[in-house]
């Protein structure tokens, strides 16, 4: 199975299943000399993990990460870098039932297309427990970005399913379980309770944001960043619709608007979030995706088997009725990834660009004028 390695510079290659012994990724290219322990990498697991509070899969997983190569004494060794996983509450048994059947808005019918065989326990590679180990490489990333350029990722829900989540601060969505930037999410939660006393799910909306990205990441034409940021995206597990900046919001904007404005001191607005051309500007990437509602719910909905016969299926197991409320921490290290790749090839193509306005005392002080 091809389809595996995200990245060409910094490469992540993801290995396991949701019900195989472990899960986890080697990541190819990190540049040496960063110090790094599992130390780094867990609070982002501990983020995303399952079984954190009544709203989401109760599946137990302690995600403890395990480094197994790439660092010696404290240090990367610029070696590829393998990071380990252990699952250690898989529950088999649940997914007997669906073993010959295909349950609607799952990948088993594509899988068992695609290659005649499929493992129908959690879904195997096709299981969103397969984000984890991009959340740990995303960690290595998130860190080696911060100390070159002092680059900070957050995200957040902005909407789950029919209710719209007003932006109040960013200090609000470490606080609750849904990432949510609100004080009060007892409106979430009496939503969220009620629909999985129905057996149903829903989608949700979310917002990333990468601050103090460097300005020039990103190619002409095929390799623009914005277009790797919505290709890491789509990759996620759900994900059915990404914006950058205005996004869908900019049908409705007149060019006189939408256009960002230029001042000495930057930019006006950021309806571009932070990308022109494919090339970051400097400012903010802004980032939005759309997550459709959890496939396997315990309402009955019609399908086939694998004899092309008519069943009814119920997906039994535990399941987040909404996986928009772990995905936060999976897609800021997407977007991780992402700014990580690009500055890599932007450090070994242009490293030595030094652009300017042909003022020398403005070359000799770069803070001295916005170019």
């Amino acid at each position: 199975m091809s389809g595996n390695t995200f990245g060409t510079l910094f490469a992540v290659t993801n290995f396991g299943e949701s019900h195989g012994p472990a899960i986890g990724c080697v990541i190819d290219g990190c540049p040496p000399g960063m110090a790094l322990s599992e130390a780094d990498i867990q609070p982002d697991l501990d983020r995303r993990r399952p079984g954190t509070s009544r709203h989401v899969t109760q599946r137990n997983e302690p995600d403890q990460v395990q480094i197994l190569s790439g660092v010696y004494e404290g240090k990367t060794t610029g070696t590829p870098i393998a990071l380990v996983i252990q699952n250690t509450d898989q529950r088999s048994k649940d997914y007997g039932a669906i073993a010959q059947q295909f349950r609607p808005g799952h990948a088993d019918f594509t899988y068992w297309k695609k290659y005649g065989i499929r493992d129908p326990r959690g879904g195997g590679r096709s299981s969103a427990r397969l984000t984890a180990p991009m959340v740990a490489a995303g960690a290595v990333a998130k860190k080696w970005l911060a100390e070159k350029y002092g680059t900070v990722f957050r995200g957040c829900m902005t909407q789950v399913g029919e209710i719209e989540i007003p932006f109040e601060s960013w200090e609000h969505v470490p606080n609750n379980p849904f990432f949510a930037p609100v004080a009060d999410v007892s409106r979430l939660e009496a939503y969220m309770d009620a629909l999985r006393k129905a057996g149903d799910s829903c989608g949700a909306r979310l917002r990333v944001t990468a601050s103090h990205v460097p300005v020039g990441l990103g190619e002409p034409l095929f390799d623009k960043l914005d277009a790797d940021i919505a290709f890491a995206m789509m990759g996620i597990n759900a994900v059915k619709g990404v914006e950058i900046g205005a996004g869908f919001g900019s049908v409705t904007q007149r060019g006189s608007t939408h256009g960002d404005s230029i001042t000495p001191s930057g930019f006006a607005t950021n309806n571009a979030g932070g990308v022109l051309g494919g090339i970051s500007t400097g400012q903010d990437l802004e980032v939005g995706i759309a997550i459709k509602p959890t496939s396997s719910i315990i309402s009955p909905r019609q399908s086939i088997d694998i004899h092309n016969q008519p069943v009814e299926v119920v997906t039994k197991g535990r399941h987040d009725p909404c996986v928009g409320i772990r995905a936060t921490p999976i897609a800021e290290a997407m977007l991780a990834l992402v700014v990580m790749e690009h500055a890599l090839r932007h450090r070994a193509q242009c490293g030595d660009v030094a652009a300017g306005t042909g003022d020398e005392a403005a070359q000799a002080s770069p803070k001295a004028s916005f170019l």
